[in-house]
């Protein structure tokens, strides 16, 4: 990576952390779909980004957003599982031969169809294990279900949406 794609990604997981913790926190639609963009910092890392980085940054990341939502450790252990599957994932589901190591996680790279179903998994693996640790039982297995669901295309909408007017 050059110091300018380094200092890029510096500037976006600061961008997208001050946004998770000073507005969409705020964000939930009918106490069943919450926002959770700062998974973006994790999701948008390049592809050479190695899997040793991609464990300290989604933990870095999860543990700055339990400090602020007071969830002791269950967003780090959640965005640590997502970004263990991302490297599976990648291989899995985009499809561009040679550029396995160049690939730029974006709207515009990948196209909208690739990176909505790139986000949409790696969100749902989020997701699932957040909010399953949340309810810490299967008595809620029907509630907790559709907060995954609901939350899952709540946040992937929205990264979607950012990654559409944020790059040119």
């Amino acid at each position: 990576m050059t110091l300018r794609e380094i200092l890029s990604a510096v500037f976006l997981f600061l961008l997208y952390l001050v946004l998770q913790i000073l507005l969409v926190r705020n964000l939930v639609l009918f106490d069943y779909a919450f926002c959770f963009v700062y998974i973006a910092c994790v999701l948008l890392l390049p592809n050479e980004t190695s899997l040793t980085w991609l464990l300290l940054i989604g933990f870095v990341t999860g543990i700055i957003v339990d400090t602020f939502y007071n969830t002791l450790g269950m967003h780090a252990a959640a965005t640590v599982l997502m970004a263990y599957c991302r490297p599976l994932i990648v291989r899995s589901q985009i499809d561009v031969p040679g550029l396995e190591h160049r690939i730029e996680f974006s709207l515009k790279e990948l196209g909208a169809g690739a990176f909505f179903r790139y986000v949409f998994i790696l969100a749902l693996i989020h997701h699932t294990a957040l909010f399953f640790i949340e309810a810490s039982s299967l008595s809620l297995l029907i509630p907790t279900i559709i907060r995954v669901i609901a939350s899952t295309l709540f946040t992937t909408v929205s990264i979607v949406l950012i990654q559409f007017f944020t790059r040119n």
